[in-house]
Formats: C-alpha cells, structure tokens, sequence
C-alpha cells in the first residue's frame, strides 16, 4: 500500500477523534448501575440510546450515500472524464473498504449476524450464501477501483469500463442493504431475543472504539460529507425529482 493511500486509511481512522460524540453513543441496557462519570455536565445533552439494528442501519447509510457518488461519477465520467478526480473516487473507495467492508461487513455482519441467521427456518437464511459472494464481489470491485485512482486521471480508454463498474456496484449493493434492513437484520433480531440483542449492541460500541478509536460513524459521516462537497453534491434540494412533463 502507497504513503497516500496509508494517508487515507488513517484519516478515516482519526477524523472523528475532535467529534463531540456523547449524543451518538450506545448505552448498554445489561442491567448493571450507570458510572457517576457517565452523567452528562450540566447544559450537555443526555446520550442516546442507539441499538444494535438501528446503528446497522446509519451505517447502510453513509455506504448508501457512497453509491451515490458512484452514480453521479459514472454520469460525469461519460460526459467529462476530466469532471470526476480520481482522488475523490478514491477517497469514496477507501471510505466504503475502511467503513463498509472491513468493518460493517466483516466485524459485524459477517460475525454477528449472518451465521445467525444462515441457521434459521425461512426467507432470510436463503439470502446468507447471496449476501457473502457479494460481499466477496464488492471488495474484488473496490481493489479495482482503488487501483484504477493510482493515476492522475483516469485513462480515456478506461471511463467506459469505469462507469459500468461504478453503476454495477452501486445497483448490487442498493438491493443487497434493502434486504438486509428489511429481511436479514429484523430475522436476526427475532431470533436472538432482547437481552442477547442489548448486549450485542454495547459489543458492536466496543468493536467500533477499537477499530476507529472513537466514534467510527461520526468519522465516516465528516468523510462522507467531505467527499460529496468536492464533487457539488452537498445539496439534497437537487436531487428533488421534476413533475413529468406532457
């Protein structure tokens, strides 16, 4: 791996060190007494109970909003290849590897939640196998992309395969994330029972310090945010889709 790309990863890892995070934390619900020091200062808000399913959930959400990126380069790829710097896919890359793949996928998901569900009677278990082989495929993809944002601009005999492989990605996983907000994670849900639920979500806040050293959602959301502004895609309001026209 090059000192730019080291660069990158380690941004992802730090940016949310300066973050006010007290609002987005879990609080456990294992029944033991609250710490003193666990009490919010006076004027500070009270933390936020987060749980297990919802944080999976804004987590789709800031890879959700990656595909989004990808959608709008590959339309600016094919207009203007010069549009779109492969720093900044780049950087959406990383955030989807760092984020989405090497801690959504395999910390949680792939070691929470699959073999759970794998096990079950029903729909969801029928997904598992399609789920993982996606997982696979996408990161196959992402060292694609990560290789192809080397150069200072991507090659013009490579846009077309580029944009195709951007669309493909995004189309995957948007299916891929709605059936696990509403088939695989509820199934899940179910089937471990509200304490065992509680006390996964306290180790999901455990595994997230680890891996980020602090607020890892908080981090990727500034990254997110940074991403979509270099490329002008900050304002929801131009998204708002027209009346069809007569």
């Amino acid at each position: 791996m090059d000192s730019k790309r080291r660069q990158l990863i380690a941004g992802i890892s730090l940016a949310g060190a300066g973050f006010v995070i007290n609002a987005c934390r879990r609080t456990s619900n294992s029944g033991s007494a609250s710490n003193k020091s666990d009490e919010p200062a006076p004027g500070e808000a009270a933390p936020v109970e987060v749980t297990a399913a919802e944080d999976l959930m804004r987590e789709h959400g800031i890879l959700r909003r990656a595909l989004l990126v990808y959608r709008e380069s590959a339309i600016r790829l094919r207009q203007d290849a010069s549009s779109v710097p492969p720093e900044v896919l780049e950087k959406a890359a990383v955030l989807f590897r760092v984020f989405g793949e090497d801690y959504h996928e395999k910390n949680l998901e792939e070691v929470y939640i699959l073999p759970v569900v794998k096990n079950l009677p029903g729909v969801a278990a029928g997904y598992v196998d399609v789920l993982m082989n996606q997982h696979t495929r996408g990161r196959e993809i992402t060292d694609y992309f990560l290789s192809i944002t080397k150069a200072e601009r991507i090659p013009s005999n490579s846009v077309e395969t580029v944009a195709k492989a951007l669309e493909s990605f995004a189309r995957m996983y948007e299916h891929h994330a709605a059936i696990e907000d509403t088939v695989v994670f509820p199934a899940w849900k179910d089937a471990i029972g509200q304490a065992e639920f509680d006390e996964v979500g306290g180790k999901f806040e455990e595994i997230e310090h680890q891996t980020f050293g602090d607020d890892g959602f908080e981090a990727a959301l500034k990254r997110m945010e940074d991403i979509e502004t270099s490329l002008g895609l900050s304002n929801l309001d131009m998204f708002t889709a027209p009346l069809p026209t007569k």
